[in-house]
């Protein structure tokens, strides 16, 4: 149903105070749709719309028992208007929105008594189409929430001050995605500024999807979903049911995800002029280094609040698993975002993007001294050391004269996020950054123009990204059947040729072969030694290893093991110094080997195996991930297809059969009431 603004105020208030006095019997409220808070997260399937209306912080109080309640059948209220606080609080509080779909009244004695109240999910129902002598009233399309979900409270009076849950359905045909915290809302009525920004949303918003691409967007994924379940997409809408941001992710970029979602990337580079969609892309690396996409989204509002929600919206569809690292684009709004949602995540600043800046940033400066772009590169990449690049820092500002400059300022002042002598104790699976960024950057300027729809980006994007899981499943097929080149006599080297994958190998093969030609010092003994570790033995590049002999671990100086997690080349000489021929159990991470995908998806579950068991979705989720698991490992031979091929028809012989068994216990226990 199309409603003016006017009438959009109105249901916002109205969202609060639910004023529902109906004077009629048995009356069918579907039409009355209520406004949304900013966070209601509504999935079906794994899908999600949600609304952004300017509401007040009223909206999230409630009644303080659905903080921690939900709701059960005779749960009893002292009136209709205490139950549907209740519901709106426990709504509130699980991320979805309710209205009132229908109320019945009683005539007694002489007066209109209201004896009943069902209150739903938004998703009831189903938009109908308005017809005016046999045709469709023409109007301009907007997305559409309904989706038939049957969560449902009906509370009927029993007396005086006691009304009665008689009817319950908890269960929604869409995810609802619980939010670790609701957060206060505070959106106040459009100022002046705000409908500047508003205005500028609509011109953003009619640039980037045109006539049409929108909607022709969420059949899209409506599509796609319908065809694999556990496609995942979301989209906001502002007051006006216009697109704000959009965030997807199909089946294998969430599994991908559980294998190697422990260092994200998070780009929003993409957008080079105001008539390219603002793409953002989370990716990864894999075992074999190579990019991998953990879902995308266009972004047209570009504030702390569109990041907030984007981020939650991505966590869900992660499952609520934290990745170890996250490194993003330099910005006040995506950072508070991601200190917010991301509290216990190593933040990152690319430190390519702002290196890249600075002929741009010093243009002036860099004209007047061709060498100050290579020396601040050498800064930020080449010094180990916070005390070096210290020192490197100041020389370079005192040299040019820009210790004024307000830009470098502004970098200096978060340098522990994004200067690799700072970053360095934290993982970010960095072998092969500059590559993979590369790689997704020549994809978008090569498949997207200012004259291809949106609709078609996204379609060639799909292709690329099919490609690129056939490139992942041939490395597999490789790094299996192919035998590495041995370059030495070492036992280590003969064992991380049989665990790593290929690309891996060659990474490790490199570092140790340089490690043999490293020379080692002790300066410090006891428990724990202290090495100092250089090639050529004069102390030029120096590096300081400590080592624990006894539990066969050690620490460089350099950091490599603690940033990759493949061991360097000052680790591995000293090792073979020391007579450690084999590679410590502890320094072998799962994400690099072969069997990287083999085993649990997650080994860590971040959700309770009970949720399983009482949320239909995440059971589907869960099955499907384990059956596109052994699919991978099925295909690999006639052999091991048809063990797989058995054991499937063994399982779903016996689920046949127990609900066979569950259907005739049904009949019996309704034989018996």
């Amino acid at each position: 149903m199309e409603y003016s603004s006017s009438e959009d105020d109105e249901l916002i208030e109205d969202y609060v105070d639910l004023e529902d006095d109906i004077a009629t019997s048995d009356v069918d409220q579907q039409q009355n749709d209520v406004a949304m808070p900013l966070h209601f997260l509504e999935h079906g399937e794994n899908s999600v719309i949600v609304v952004d209306h300017s509401i007040g912080n009223d909206l999230l109080s409630a009644d303080g028992m659905a903080k921690s309640q939900e709701p059960f059948l005779g749960m009893e209220f002292e009136s209709d208007a205490a139950a549907r606080l209740f519901y709106n609080a426990y709504a509130a509080r699980l991320g979805f929105g309710i209205r009132v779909a229908r109320s019945r009244t009683e005539r007694r004695k002489g007066v209109e008594i209201l004896v009943m109240k069902r209150f739903v999910c938004l998703k009831e129902g189903h938009h109908k189409k308005k017809t005016t002598d046999g045709t469709v009233k023409k109007k301009r399309k907007r997305l559409s929430i309904r989706d038939g979900c049957p969560a449902m409270m009906e509370v009927v009076r029993r007396g005086p001050d006691i009304w009665l849950v008689t009817k319950l359905i908890l269960e929604h045909t869409h995810v609802v995605v619980s939010p670790d915290r609701i957060r206060e809302i505070q959106l106040n009525r459009l100022s002046g500024k705000d409908r500047e920004h508003e205005d500028y949303l609509k011109e953003m918003r009619q640039k980037i999807f045109g006539e049409g691409d929108a909607q022709g967007l969420l059949e899209y994924f409506k599509k796609t979903q319908a065809a694999n379940s556990s496609f995942f997409y979301a989209m906001q809408v502002d007051s006006g049911n216009c697109m704000t941001n959009i965030f997807w992710a199909d089946i294998k970029a969430r599994m991908a995800y559980n294998y190697f979602g422990d260092a994200v990337t998070f780009d929003t580079s993409y957008k080079k002029n105001k008539l390219m969609p603002p793409f953002a892309a989370f990716t990864g690396v894999n075992h074999h280094g190579q990019s991998v996409s953990f879902g995308c989204a266009l972004v047209v509002d570009r504030t702390e609040a569109s990041f907030l929600w984007l981020f939650e919206t991505w966590l869900s569809a992660m499952y609520g698993r934290h990745p170890i690292s996250l490194t993003t684009d330099q910005g006040s709004a995506i950072g508070a975002a991601v200190a917010k949602v991301f509290p216990n995540t190593r933040h990152r600043l690319c430190k390519w993007r702002i290196l890249s800046r600075c002929k741009n940033k010093l243009s002036d400066e860099c004209s007047r001294y061709p060498t100050l772009h290579g020396e601040l590169q050498n800064c930020v990449i080449k010094c180990a050391s916070a005390e070096a690049f210290e020192a490197c820092w100041k020389l370079i500002l005192d040299r040019y004269d820009l210790r004024e400059n307000v830009w470098l300022q502004s970098l200096y002042q978060v340098r522990h996020k994004w200067i690799p002598a700072y970053t360095k104790d934290s993982f970010f699976a960095e072998l092969l950054t500059s590559q993979r960024s590369q790689s997704m950057n020549g994809f978008f300027r090569k498949h997207f123009n200012t004259k291809a729809s949106l609709l078609a980006f996204i379609n060639k994007f799909d292709e690329v990204m099919d490609a690129r899981h056939e490139n992942e499943a041939q490395e597999d097929l490789s790094s299996v059947h192919s035998l590495q080149t041995l370059k030495t006599n070492s036992p280590m080297e003969k064992q991380a040729a049989e665990i790593y994958t290929r690309t891996i190998f060659e990474c490790f093969q490199m570092e140790l072969v340089e490690g043999l030609s490293h020379y080692a010092v002790k300066i410090q003994d006891g428990p724990i030694s202290k090495y100092a570790v250089d090639r050529d033995g004069d102390g030029r590049n120096r590096h300081l290893v400590a080592l624990n002999a006894s539990e066969k671990k050690a620490v460089c100086s350099c950091f490599m093991f603690e940033v990759s997690g493949v061991l360097c080349r000052h680790v591995l000489g000293l090792f073979c110094l020391t007579g450690l021929n084999l590679l410590p159990e502890h320094y072998i991470l799962k994400r690099w080997t072969r069997k990287a995908k083999t085993g649990l998806i997650l080994d860590e579950r971040d959700v309770e195996a009970q949720s399983y068991f009482q949320n239909p979705n995440l059971r589907y989720d869960d099955l499907l991930r384990d059956a596109i698991k052994l699919a991978e490992k099925g295909a690999a031979s006639a052999e091991t297809y048809r063990v797989a091929k058995e054991m499937l028809r063994k399982a779903f012989a016996e689920i046949v059969c127990l609900e066979e068994s569950m259907r005739k216990q049904g009949q019996h226990r309704g034989g018996n009431m």
